[in-house]
């Protein structure tokens, strides 16, 4: 076999491309019954493409200096042209981040095959690799056990979250039992746990809008969702990566007004109203984030202190949620055990992209790019191997 990609996600497919461009005869090895999986998944919520900001932005939202030469070579403008390529009309959302007008994965996904299996790229699913047997690689298949050996191998094979949709991090053993070095898996872009009392649950599924999120030096105003197995949405995801680490969360309740002018407002609400209908009235707040004020701050205090409670709020939480219900995961191959070319240097012949690698990134378009620009490099380098 000529190069063999092993996992049919956005890292895969685009590995592959670069790899029959350079005129190479490329088999895709995907383990679940169709390709891109997770990558479906993420266009259910509209398939967040990119973030258009300036290519240093950008980069920097990754905090891993070692991804800054793929996304130098592939970044937001990069991603918007690859998919303008595949027919896809774009449109960039007032946050920046760009979608597909049609505002799903599927039609970018079919339009991509189309153009790999056009350009000589064989697809086999319910091919799942199971490690090394001797210099082989081993794969179950339909019609039974296959060993290969091919010239060159792109591992793209994800990360550890979602493990039903294809990225279940069994790789990890098998690279590290071969000199691979690897950091530890852990949750990215992530709910968190709470145990909530009883009365919160009229809440569950609620929205909470009009509120920041505060983590260590991080302030986000983004909206978050109360579920019944804790905090979830967006707005934590963006500030999950402190609050792993061991941050504090609070929440400001009131963002667009001063400790000052909420304990003023609230000193001039009628004293007759109950306390509801104050923090309703004085300051606009909705039911959900009173019940949050109530469920954290009790006894509530009176006064100023009320009002630095509403404009910092601190959280109970129990950590955050189960790895495979995260979005992405932070860990896999150590940068150090890799060559520029993503090739591993344990195991000459053998590059990966994608999740596989140590670096995380927020939501908003950003993992789908880096993810992008990995398969492409590696591609590419492979090609020249």
């Amino acid at each position: 076999m000529d190069a063999l990609v092993i996992g049919a996600g956005p890292a895969g497919l685009m590995a592959a491309e670069e790899l029959a461009r350079a005129g190479r005869d490329v088999t895709v090895a995907e383990a679940k019954p169709s390709p891109a999986r997770k990558f479906l998944m993420a266009g259910k919520s509209g398939l967040n493409l990119t973030k258009d900001e300036p290519r240093a932005e950008f980069a920097a939202a990754f905090r891993c200096p070692e991804m800054l030469p793929f996304l130098a070579e592939f970044g937001p403008a990069e991603a918007m042209d690859w998919a303008r390529g595949l027919g896809e009309a774009l449109f960039t959302g007032s946050s920046g981040r760009v979608f597909p007008v049609a505002m799903k994965a599927s039609p970018l996904l079919r339009a991509w095959l189309a153009r790999l299996s056009a350009l000589g790229v064989t697809l086999r699913t319910r091919w799942r690799w199971t490690g090394f047997d001797g210099n082989a690689l081993a794969f179950d298949t339909p019609d039974g056990r296959r060993t290969l050996r091919p010239r060159v191998t792109i591992l793209a094979l994800g990360g550890a979250s979602w493990a039903r949709l294809g990225s279940d991090g069994a790789w990890a053993p098998w690279l590290a039992a071969r000199g691979v070095p690897l950091a530890p898996f852990r949750p990215a872009n992530m709910g968190f746990r709470v145990d909530w009392s009883p009365q919160m649950a009229r809440h569950f599924g609620q929205p909470v809008k009009g509120a920041a999120l505060i983590a260590g030096d991080i302030r986000h105003r983004g909206e978050f969702v109360v579920s019944a197995k804790g905090l979830e949405g967006g707005g934590v995801y963006a500030v999950s990566t402190p609050l792993r680490d061991g941050a504090a969360l609070a929440i400001d309740l009131a963002p667009d007004r001063s400790i000052e002018d909420v304990a003023a407002r609230l000193a001039r609400a009628p004293a007759r109203d109950s306390l509801s209908n104050r923090l309703r009235k004085a300051l606009r707040l909705d039911p959900v984030r009173i019940a949050l004020l109530q469920e954290w701050g009790r006894p509530l205090p009176r006064g100023e202190d009320l009002a630095r409670l509403i404009k910092h709020l601190p959280v109970r939480h129990a950590g955050p949620r189960p790895i495979d219900e995260a979005i992405s995961t932070a860990g896999g191959i150590a940068w150090a055990g890799l060559t520029p070319d993503l090739e591993l240097r344990a195991l000459p012949g053998l590059f990966a992209a994608g999740e596989m690698l140590d670096w995380e990134a927020p939501t908003g378009g950003y993992l789908i790019t880096g993810c992008l620009a990995t398969g492409r490099h590696a591609g590419r380098a492979a090609a020249r191997y």
